[in-house]
């Protein structure tokens, strides 16, 4: 695990399209803004292949709230949602299965294929993203949640570093990363390299980052890695963290009112 200052403050996923599109510069358009309240918001991304969903689920499994950017992505498209029906009209019925849902191989040519389609999607989906994503995060909010992981492959892209703190790269060495991806999906190792770099350089992805968890070596190692990260995350919130937590926003709010008596009282 490496700590670096943060020099810095496509894609429908590839759970929902088989190639990187650039889905999560939604949120940077900023046609639904961000919640002013929040609480701790830690930013987690990686490359392809480097095991970025490993380390969401051990943050999981240790209670935290994880807000999945993929997820929320292909939630936005499921037939007969608005997203659905922006898409449906632009590219037409061709791009549908039997069953009405979106043949989500068949879009992912179309757009790989012709860039202004894949502009087109990007524009068309970028409203439903980002109000996905405030949704979930003012949900939890609502639930008194003081931290929350906010698991974003193309953090960096979308410009949601500014929003989060710390942020967390899942790191492997070049080669760890291409021999992992040609065996996931069955793929040539051009092939790989070729997705690969179609992404921000997980090296400089590494530099931006607060903390870098390096996911080359076993489980066990990552595990331990992790274990002193979410010591780190559990800790205690800054003042402006919890002011803008929804304890710290109703302390407040209940101050102000107290105080505001006080004076009332004192006045007559």
């Amino acid at each position: 695990m490496q700590f670096a200052n943060k020099q810095a403050i496509q894609t429908l996923p590839g759970n929902l399209l088989p190639i990187p599109l650039n889905p999560h510069f939604y949120l940077a358009r900023r046609r639904f803004p961000a919640p002013a309240i929040r609480m701790r918001m830690v930013g987690l991304t990686g490359g392809i292949a480097c095991g970025k969903s490993t380390i969401s689920n051990l943050f999981k499994s240790e209670g935290l709230p994880v807000v999945d950017a993929d997820v929320v992505a292909r939630d936005v498209v499921r037939k007969g949602t608005g997203g659905w029906k922006k898409v449906v009209k632009a590219f037409g019925n061709d791009i549908l299965l039997e069953n009405g849902e979106i043949d989500r191989a068949r879009l992912g040519q179309i757009v790989f294929t012709y860039p202004t389609k894949r502009q087109l999607l990007n524009r068309l989906l970028a409203p439903y993203i980002s109000f996905g994503i405030f949704w979930e995060v003012l949900k939890l909010w609502i639930k008194g949640s003081k931290v929350i992981i906010l698991d974003i492959p193309l953090l960096f892209e979308a410009k949601m570093d500014r929003r989060t703190s710390p942020i967390i790269v899942v790191w492997v060495d070049p080669e760890t990363q291409v021999s992992r991806l040609t065996a996931r999906d069955g793929i040539s190792v051009e092939e790989a390299r070729n997705k690969i770099n179609a992404q921000m350089a997980l090296d400089l992805k590494r530099k931006k980052a607060d903390i870098t968890i390096d996911n080359s070596g076993t489980i066990e190692e990552t595990r331990l890695q992790f274990q002193k990260v979410l010591s780190q995350i559990n800790g205690p919130l800054t003042w402006k963290e919890y002011a803008l937590s929804r304890d710290g926003f109703l302390w407040i709010l209940a101050s102000a009112i107290v105080g505001a008596l006080a004076v009332h009282k004192s006045l007559t």
